[in-house]
């Protein structure tokens, strides 16, 4: 029947969410292409540069034909590409600053032709930047019987079509993306693969400006993709999570849009959808950027504490060891022996939280006893042991091969100690001294067992 809308899809805004999600997902496959390949400028540069191309075509054809659009469009994508390029080859300009000059000019041409043809094509300028998604519902189509808006089918095309050319030329993308000499070597043209993405971009941008404008593609290209990258590092992951992740910032823009400012006592009473969008998908980045489980500066502070505790209970460890070995005298707390022998100016222990704390880990992990003061269980010995050897090699090893001055041996080689891998450490000992004593005169401990006792008028090194 004609005319007839599905039950199931049959309000105003189930089309604008349906439009919203289609652009979005459409603008986020070819935007992890840029991203990855550090061009997402870009795909800013087309978004803006496809304007004379798409101003052209209205001036050829006399009216909004998308066959004309498309045709424009797509040339003045290539163009951007092109000419930046020529600009970084012939005269030697970085390539930001090509890009800016080449899509500053296009998008200044394209505005003129644009106002230029406003009398004789019905065309707002406004509508190029800021797109009018919350009409698209409203301008139908009838197609197999059913009344749908005329922006949905378009990017239908246009989605399929990237998602195909995406599936059919994925190990070349893949390859040029990373690697253009090892995908010149296996016979992929980088550059033809280069001009076939930055047609990709272009075409999506044609299909997408009507709906969102110019503006707002910017952030589709960018803006999922960047959030797909701060939680994960494969491309075959990035690409449909980038895609997920763009159609789901898309949906709560357009929902936040239409519902939100009828929830506040305000005088706003509507909200651009596509500004919303836009709002929604900086929001994203932001929130995984903060939040993500291998990059976000939540798990980096959380590491870094990890970190800093790690090298506190090595240096209180590396200090007992130390008092263990002179027979310290059991009634004197822990904190004035650790002073008595300079064990406090490590930066872990200086402060009396960052002492306690790793005093109560290090009997967590079974290396001190809960006897006070604390003594080194056998782990505790044996760790402590490891890490006096190895601070003692790097001793040695500077005093050798650097011109560091003696008094400034302990604290390098307190610091490389908490991060000496095991190769590292066995390298050290390849080229340790045949006497085993160390650059002040002490005893470097044995790999196996731990060392004698030092000598009551040795200077402590800690």
């Amino acid at each position: 029947m004609i005319g007839y809308v599905p039950p199931w899809f049959d309000g105003y805004t189930e089309w604008l969410v349906a439009i919203a999600v289609l652009v979005a997902m459409t603008c986020a496959i070819p935007g992890s292409f840029l991203l990855v390949r550090r061009e997402s400028m870009m795909g800013d540069a087309i978004s803006h540069a496809v304007l004379p191309g798409i101003a052209i075509g209205f001036l050829i054809s006399g009216s909004r034909n998308r066959e004309w659009m498309f045709l424009g469009a797509a040339i003045s994508g290539i163009a951007t590409a092109i000419l930046a390029q020529s600009l970084r080859v012939i005269g030697r300009v970085e390539r930001g600053a090509a890009l800016g000059i080449v899509f500053t000019t296009l998008f200044a041409l394209g505005l003129v032709l644009i106002v230029q043809s406003a009398d004789h094509v019905d065309l707002d300028p406004s509508c190029v930047l800021y797109g009018q998604i919350e009409l698209a519902p409203l301008d139908t189509i009838t197609l197999a019987g059913y009344e749908i808006p005329r922006a949905l089918p378009i990017l239908g095309v246009v989605f399929l079509a990237v998602l195909l050319a995406t599936l059919f030329l994925w190990k070349e993308l893949l390859i040029t993306s990373f690697d253009s000499e090892l995908a010149q070597s296996q016979g992929i043209p980088p550059q033809v693969i280069h001009q076939i993405l930055m047609v990709l971009v272009a075409v999506t941008c044609v299909a997408a400006f009507e709906s969102v404008g110019s503006i707002l593609v910017v952030a589709l290209l960018v803006a999922p993709a960047a959030s797909a990258r701060l939680l994960t590092d494969r491309l075959v992951t990035l690409v449909p999570l980038s895609a997920f992740l763009g159609g789901l910032a898309a949906m709560i823009g357009t929902l936040a849009a239409l519902t939100l400012p009828g929830h506040f006592q305000t005088e706003i009473e509507d909200v651009n959808i596509a500004g919303s969008i836009a709002i929604v998908c900086g929001l994203m980045v932001v929130l995984a950027a903060i939040g993500s489980p291998r990059r976000g500066l939540i798990v980096r502070y959380l590491n870094r504490i990890r970190l800093q505790l790690r090298i506190a209970v090595e240096d209180l460890i590396g200090a007992l060891y130390r008092i263990e070995i002179e027979k310290r005298s059991p009634e004197t707390p822990i904190k004035t022996q650790l002073l008595q022998m300079g064990a406090l100016t490590s930066p872990g222990l200086r402060s009396n939280f960052w002492l306690g704390l790793a005093q109560w880990h290090a009997h967590r992990r079974g290396l001190l006893t809960p006897s006070e003061p604390p003594s080194l269980t056998p782990a505790g010995l044996q760790l402590g042991a490891q890490l006096v050897r190895t601070h003692r090699l790097w001793e040695s090893y500077l005093a050798d091969h650097t011109a560091l001055p003696t008094n400034h041996l302990h604290d390098t080689a307190m610091d490389l100690e908490h991060f000496t891998a095991p190769a590292l450490s066995k390298a050290l000992e390849e080229i340790a001294p045949t006497d085993p004593i160390d650059p002040h005169g002490r005893a470097i401990p044995a790999p196996t067992q731990p060392p004698l006792p030092d000598s009551e008028s040795t200077p402590p090194d800690r």
